[in-house]
């Protein structure tokens, strides 16, 4: 196949792909069901192929076989990608998980609940970013910690004056005890999972080095499991 020809048929696998990842929600494309469309898109170079004489060709047979087989091999590639795709994205989430602390991989599980997955960190922990009343602050999940705790320094951003809060709460960390306000948090979130009025914790400012999301929003959650190197929390 000259080079035109090849452009061809990757142009249409190319544009049949996308239009099979826009209509992936739909769940059809020009009338039919997306797995229906990626078997015709398989077929349309082959199609093509014949009406241009290139298969029925003798004289440059063993070119035509190549071609041939090159655009099979394309054709292979885009489809088995494209029904592979929900794998092929939780294997570059888990990837990207690995290399980026923190980095939190949101799936859904058969029965439709949400998961999300996290992996641990070189100091052995496990640390994500959460949203609190809609920013974003990094935080390390502790289940031995009763509440959520917040950094005074935190607080700060999410339009709370630590100057402001009573701190008569004794609490234990790292560092040593120390004293902190009892607070209602708006909203906590990772990812798709979101609870309100969650109760938590401020310590004073320069006592805690991060966050932690604790059991006052880890116990609301329907499971909280660690797999080797991996911590998994489903709601």
């Amino acid at each position: 196949m000259k080079l035109g020809g090849l452009g061809l048929v990757i142009g249409i696998l190319v544009v049949g792909l996308v239009v099979l990842l826009i209509n992936r929600d739909n769940g059809q494309s020009f009338g039919m069901d997306n797995d229906s469309f990626a078997r015709v898109l398989v077929l349309l170079p082959f199609l093509l192929l014949l009406s241009t004489g290139i298969v029925a060709s003798r004289r440059n047979l063993g070119q035509n076989l190549r071609s041939a087989l090159w655009w099979l091999l394309i054709a292979l590639v885009l489809v088995i990608g494209y029904i592979e795709r929900d794998d092929a994205l939780a294997m570059k989430d888990k990837i990207w998980a690995a290399l980026v602390p923190g980095h939190a991989v949101i799936s859904t599980t058969s029965d439709g609940r949400h998961e999300i997955s996290l992996q641990r960190n070189n100091d052995g922990h496990f640390s994500t970013r959460v949203s609190i009343n809609g920013v974003e602050v990094p935080m390390m999940v502790d289940t031995g910690a009763s509440s959520v705790v917040l950094r005074a320094e935190d607080v700060a951003k999410l339009g709370i004056n630590p100057d402001e809060l009573n701190y008569g709460v004794t609490v234990n960390t790292a560092n040593g005890d120390a004293l902190a306000a009892a607070v209602r948090l708006r909203q906590v979130a990772i990812g798709p999972i979101v609870r309100e009025n969650v109760r938590a914790l401020v310590t004073q400012p320069g006592r805690l080095q991060s966050g932690l999301l604790g059991m006052s929003f880890l116990s609301s959650l329907d499971s909280v499991q660690m797999r080797g190197d991996e911590l998994r929390l489903t709601d």
